[in-house]
């Protein structure tokens, strides 16, 4: 069939970030599909355009984006992508629209390509909006609220069926569109490329000796992600094991702040900074670190995340540590694949990591994590789940079950993949 997929922060292998969109779509295509996908300038490498991409007829819109903009700025460029991703999914026929959020607005072209092509929508949910940005207070003007509300409701009916990243964001989903129309489909553990990770360089570069403890930080530096954690963290942690350093690879608003941090508190021979790496180079950073960590600030909203930097420590073999609750941190806790922190950087902390750190079961914590990323993140595996969802949607509008303003005829179910339940993780 062919699919029309709106991502406006599509990420290819040689760009840093998550690369979800890229990995689905190159398996869609090798599956037999036609795949469009309709995307932003925002996050791919200078000088791209529109190309076929390993069999993916890439659409690029010029539309900036940064982690640096204010909420006024990017909501003019979630907009203008909006208006300009509708012309162009009218110029490509499909038998099915794909659309993935962050942000809300992509159900905006989403919603006329259906329209127009009369095919079926499905709506994939990456963060739960306008839940996140209204805790962050992002979203305080009542008249904006209500809009971004409304634009959430009118997605979820539109949609034939909607995925959702975590069982949280499909709790989340399940208020406005029928569990049965759900599926739950985690990010993904590229365990053959993680594990051709060679990590001697980068500890040479980084002068530590081969074993020195190195904590990993590898993801945007940006407000929710909170990583002056870290920083916290590690002025703590040195006054218990100096040996241990600490590597923070990103871009991001809290990048300058983060680093003036480290310089104010004397610890640039603790805490390295660097530039971000492009997805294909990650696996050596991961290779050469003792752990890996995914941070946030403390908003219970931001619990039901389903980070990349989470998945790729599992393909790597390695612990992952992070500081807040929710399904990741049960599901690190019964399958004892890593540590998790309390929100607060405390003393506590710094010992609880530092006992990690130099404890004997790290490394079958690092077996465990694998174990656990081939066992149920697999990433061949939540793909071929995927099209499943996506080929049901197309056969269910087939075989005349369409949509009116209301579901008209019993729903077909829709397996729930990876994680629904914090006792399925565990099995």
């Amino acid at each position: 069939m062919k699919i029309t997929y709106l991502h406006q922060y599509f990420v290819p292998p040689e760009a840093s970030g998550g690369t979800r969109s890229y990995e689905f779509a190159r398996r869609l295509v090798a599956r037999g599909h036609e795949v469009t996908l309709i995307t932003s300038s925002a996050l791919l490498p200078p000088g791209w355009g529109s190309r076929r991409l390993d069999g993916i007829d890439l659409v690029v819109i010029d539309v900036p984006y940064g982690n640096h903009m204010d909420v006024a700025d990017r909501m003019r460029a979630f907009l203008r992508f909006a208006v300009l991703a509708a012309r162009e999914v009218t110029r490509h026929r499909a038998d099915l629209v794909f659309a993935t959020s962050t942000p809300l607005t992509i159900a905006l072209p989403a919603l006329l390509g259906m329209a127009w092509q009369r095919a079926p929508m499905v709506f994939e949910v990456r963060d739960l909006w306008p839940d996140v940005p209204i805790a962050l207070g992002a979203l305080r003007n009542p008249a904006v609220r209500g809009a971004a509300r409304a634009l959430e409701r009118l997605a979820y009916a539109g949609a034939s069926r909607v995925v959702a990243l975590s069982p949280g964001m499909a709790d989340g989903v399940g208020r406005w569109v029928p569990r049965e129309r759900v599926a739950t489909i985690p990010n993904a553990s590229d365990t053959q490329l993680f594990q051709g990770g060679e990590g001697s360089a980068v500890r040479a570069r980084l002068g530590l000796s081969p074993d020195q403890p190195l904590v990993l930080y590898a993801g945007t530096l940006g407000r929710v992600n909170g990583v002056g954690y870290l920083v916290d963290l590690a002025e703590r942690v040195a006054r218990l094991d100096p040996d241990v350093r600490f590597l923070l690879a990103g871009h991001g608003a809290e990048r300058a702040a983060v680093e003036d941090q480290v310089r104010l508190r004397r610890l640039r021979d603790r805490v390295f900074v660097q530039d971000p790496v492009p997805k294909r180079e990650l696996p050596d950073l991961l290779a050469a670190a003792t752990v890996a960590t995914s941070t946030v600030i403390d908003v219970p909203a931001l619990h039901h995340n389903s980070a990349n930097k989470f998945f790729d420590a599992l393909a790597a073999g390695r612990p992952i540590v992070i500081n807040h609750e929710g399904w990741q941190a049960d599901l690190i806790r019964e399958r004892e694949v890593g540590l998790v922190l309390p929100p607060e950087p405390d003393d506590r902390a710094a010992a609880e990591l530092v006992a990690f750190l130099r404890g004997d079961g790290i490394r079958a914590a690092g077996e465990r994590a694998l174990a656990l990323a081939r066992e149920r993140f697999d990433r061949d595996l939540l793909a071929e789940r995927l099209a499943e969802v996506l080929e049901g949607a197309v056969r269910e509008r087939e075989a005349g079950r369409r949509w009116s303003g209301r579901w008209i005829r019993e729903p077909v179910g829709v397996e729930r993949v990876g994680v629904d339940s914090v006792q399925e993780a565990a099995r």
